[in-house]
Formats: structure tokens, C-alpha cells, sequence
């Protein structure tokens, strides 16, 4: 009930009753006993009126278990790695209160890669600030084709798939929500235009980049079996009798897949499907054709 109270500033009686299947007056008692055990709550009579915390209540770390708090804590480490300011603050606040002596230095949590330049981050917190504070923002932007163009755009998410950055946003240009590689903006700038959060559908990944996936079986060399256990699960890999191991995932086709199998060289042998061996044989050849 505090956790309701906690996210609304005001629940009835009975919205709380409907919830905890119990009378209103079983949710009447039950603020009689917060209260008595010192939670600020209060009730309004009239219109408009309900249950209610008074505004400066916070929580209290009684009210979460240790495994709820550790999971608080990783989730702030995580905004660290996205450059969020108060991180470090917060992680100290929160430290203190949990008893959690460990808060900076537990877990070091990344999302860039190693070889990040100073630009690419910047980049990043500017479109992740005009999220929170709802700002438009202008870039130009670098299709597949190498075709630039100048775009504005209701920033709305940022995603991490297939790793690397997406940013989800309404595009003002083309008036319809869209997608946009992270490592394709140029030029970031958040302008002083605010914009009211519209109602559009929650972007479906599968179905706007037409994802296929096959079940692929592949076999390959011991010397870069380190490379599949860094890529897949461990369930996923056997070993055969000669000493050769075979990986049989099921996964996305796409650009990433192909690489990844192509990044393997001489070391590895796709088995099935058919035809995922022609194309790596295709693109073999074209890439043996350039040199």
C-alpha cells in the first residue's frame, strides 16, 4: 500500500480495496496501523479527495529486502554507464541508507565499446537528455545507401540491440515514427523546442526490420572456440570425438550473423541450412574476387 501511495499523490479507498481484494474498511484499519507505526498517511474527504503520504515522506529501507535493494543499486550503476551526472551521488545516498559499503565498486557496468571516442559519448547524453526533458532535436543522418540528410525528430527511447545504439523517435521530416543508428547521427543538437509525448505504438523491433531467424549448426575449430563461448550460451556448444565443436543456436539473419560467421575465417564450417552456406560461399568469393 505505501508503494502505491509512494507513486500517486492521491488513491481512494476503494481503488485500494479493489486492488487488495478487501472492504474499504479492512483499507480504512490498515491506515490506522500505518499511522500508529509513524507513515505519514492521511485522508481528504469531498471531491477529489482519497488517501494519501504527506510530500516529504521517502521510503524507508525497511520496506525493501536485500535482494530488492542490491537490485536498486545495480540499476543506478547502470544509469552511471550511460553518463547520468547524479549516479555517483545517488549510489552514495543509497549506500548509506542500505548499509551497502560496496556501492561504487561491486560492479562496473559499460555500454560503449572499448574503443569509444569522447565524441560518441557526448553524442549519446545529449539525445538521452532530451528524452527525460522532452526536447526535439536536430542531426543530420547517414542512411545504408551513404546518402546524408537533415532531420528533427521527437526523441522517444534509447535501445541497445545487436550491439550497438538505437535512438526510436519521431521523425518531424517524415512524420512517422522512426529509427536511427546511433553511429549514423551527426551533428547532435537539442534545440529549445519542447513536445507533448504522442500516442503511437511501441516500436516492434521483429517486425520493422523483417527478422528472420534459422537454426544454425556450425562446426569449428578448437583454436577459436573461446570466440563462440563469447558469443553463446554454453548449453549451445558439444565437442566431437575429433575434437572439432559444433555450435547449434537458434538466431537472427541479418548483417551481424553473416559477419560474425565470416569474422570466423578458414576456422569454421556452417553445416545447415543449406542456404546459409551458399551465401557465405557468395560472399567469400566476392571477397576473394577483390583481391
Amino acid at each position: 500500500m505505501v508503494t502505491i501511495l509512494l507513486n500517486r499523490k492521491t488513491v481512494t479507498a476503494k481503488e485500494l480495496a479493489d486492488r487488495f481484494e478487501v472492504s474499504t474498511r479492512t483499507i480504512y484499519r490498515d491506515i490506522e496501523a500505518l499511522s500508529a507505526a509513524g507513515v505519514p498517511v492521511y485522508t481528504n474527504k469531498g471531491n477529489g479527495g482519497g488517501i494519501a503520504l504527506l510530500e516529504d515522506f521517502t521510503v524507508n529501507k525497511t520496506l525493501l529486502s536485500q535482494s530488492e535493494s542490491e537490485g536498486l543499486l545495480l540499476a543506478i550503476k547502470a544509469m552511471g554507464a550511460t553518463s547520468l551526472p547524479e549516479a555517483d551521488a545517488i549510489l552514495d545516498k543509497l549506500g548509506s541508507v542500505f548499509k551497502n559499503n560496496k556501492a561504487h565498486d561491486w560492479i562496473e557496468v559499460g555500454f560503449e565499446g572499448w574503443s569509444s571516442k569522447a565524441d560518441e559519448q557526448e553524442r549519446f547524453s545529449r539525445i538521452r537528455d532530451a528524452i527525460i526533458s522532452n526536447t526535439v532535436i536536430s542531426f543530420d543522418y547517414v542512411n545504408a545507401n551513404g546518402d546524408t540528410s537533415s532531420r528533427s525528430a521527437e526523441p522517444i527511447k534509447l535501445i541497445f540491440n545487436v550491439n550497438t545504439w538505437y535512438v526510436v523517435a519521431f521523425c518531424l521530416k517524415r512524420n512517422a515514427q522512426r529509427l536511427f543508428r546511433l553511429t549514423r547521427i551527426k551533428n547532435v543538437k537539442v534545440t529549445d523546442q519542447h513536445f507533448v509525448e504522442r500516442e503511437i505504438p511501441e516500436y516492434d523491433w521483429q517486425e520493422a526490420h523483417e527478422v528472420s531467424f534459422v537454426e544454425l549448426r556450425l562446426r569449428c575449430d578448437e583454436k577459436i572456440l573461446g570466440r563462440l563461448y563469447d558469443a553463446f550460451d554454453g548449453d549451445c556448444i558439444s565437442r566431437n570425438d575429433d575434437g572439432s565443436y559444433d555450435l547449434q543456436v537458434t538466431i537472427a539473419e541479418d548483417e551481424w550473423f553473416y559477419g560474425y560467421i565470416l569474422s570466423l575465417g578458414s576456422f569454421a564450417e556452417v553445416l545447415e541450412p543449406e542456404h546459409v552456406r551458399e551465401m557465405i560461399k557468395a560472399r567469400a568469393k566476392g571477397i576473394l574476387d577483390k583481391y
